[in-house]
């Protein structure tokens, strides 16, 4: 028997019934490097809990640089063509390429080296203009690594630095380590590249010295390479993303990045939701991981102090 009220009920609350569309899935960008995705699930998970569905109430246009900043501009052009509500993009390069790229489209940054000196924001708490999101504390991190790694190499007198020539955030970056390095009387050696192909004497011009490696795209999809160079050369190595020892770099320390892109959910769904980005404070993160690979500390005859092997979140062995 058909239950006529149900009927009624159904035509009154159903746009469908009516013949009006059903609301359209909002639409996001994300302009990403290629195999750089630690942190992304905690995103769409984040999202999932605020009510974010992709593929159901949201769409995420994913588009993915091998390098080059350039290519980064013209796929930020390319979504706010599209057009999107906003542009996710990780990191102080891509977050440069997609504020240039797409002017007009909010853009919500994931770890931004140095969001202040890049002149990406006006200020933490009002950014003005059309990017918010999360940036690294680099202030606060880089010392820091430069202290742990002190303690895996207690007798180095100097540290190498490396860092990718065109990366708009080194002299931010070396200036946090400089400070540190004063207090911890090392001098510090700052070796800038610029392609890839000059890895090879960069490493070797530590001479042993323990070796800190910027952030930087190009040298993240190096990972392995760079580990197997520090350990060849016998530079003990601090990285800034956990590829790197997973890869056979030494330690790795760094601000989390599933805060980062959990942080960012919670960015999104307040712009989908009308905020204006420049109105929304920027945040900076609150937890930080470590971790040690004790396999290439002994195959390069270090030996890990215990209170510092119990401050590491992971370790490989």
């Amino acid at each position: 028997m058909i239950d006529r009220r149900g009927v009624l009920v159904g035509l009154l609350v159903s746009p469908r019934a009516w013949g009006q569309p059903a609301a359209r899935p909002a639409r996001i960008g994300a302009v990403l490097y290629e195999g750089n995705l630690q942190g992304y699930d905690e995103f769409v998970g984040a999202l999932r809990e605020l009510g974010w569905v992709d593929g159901r109430n949201l769409i995420i246009e994913k588009r993915f640089v091998d390098d080059g900043s350039q290519r980064g501009r013209e796929l930020a052009a390319e979504l706010q063509g599209l057009p999107v509500a906003l542009i996710l993009a990780s990191g102080t390069t891509m977050i440069r390429s997609a504020r240039d790229g797409a002017p007009s489209t909010p853009i919500v940054m994931i770890n931004a080296g140095d969001a202040l000196g890049s002149g990406f924001i006006a200020s933490l708490r009002r950014p003005g203009g059309n990017l918010t999101g999360t940036t690294s504390a680099g202030e606060e991190v880089l010392p820091k690594q430069l202290e742990l790694l002190s303690l895996a190499a207690p007798r180095a007198k100097t540290v190498a630095v490396l860092l990718n020539r065109a990366n708009p955030a080194n002299d931010f970056f070396f200036d946090a380590l400089s400070a540190r390095a004063r207090g911890l009387k090392l001098q510090l050696e700052r070796i800038e590249i610029a392609h890839v192909g000059e890895l090879d004497a960069a490493v070797a011009r530590a001479k042993g010295a323990p070796l800190i490696v910027m952030g930087d795209p190009m040298f993240l999809r190096e990972r392995t390479r760079i580990a197997e160079l520090s350990i060849a050369h016998r530079a003990p190595g601090m990285f800034g993303a956990r590829d790197y020892v997973a890869a056979g770099g030494l330690m790795y320390y760094n601000s989390s990045y599933a805060w980062h892109w959990r942080t960012a959910a919670g960015f999104v769904d307040k712009i989908l939701k009308g905020a204006t980005p420049g109105d929304l404070p920027v945040q900076q993160p609150t937890q930080f991981e470590l971790a040690i690979n004790l396999k290439t500390a002994k195959t390069m005859g270090i030996t890990i102090p215990p209170a510092l092997r119990r401050l590491a979140n992971e370790v490989f062995e």
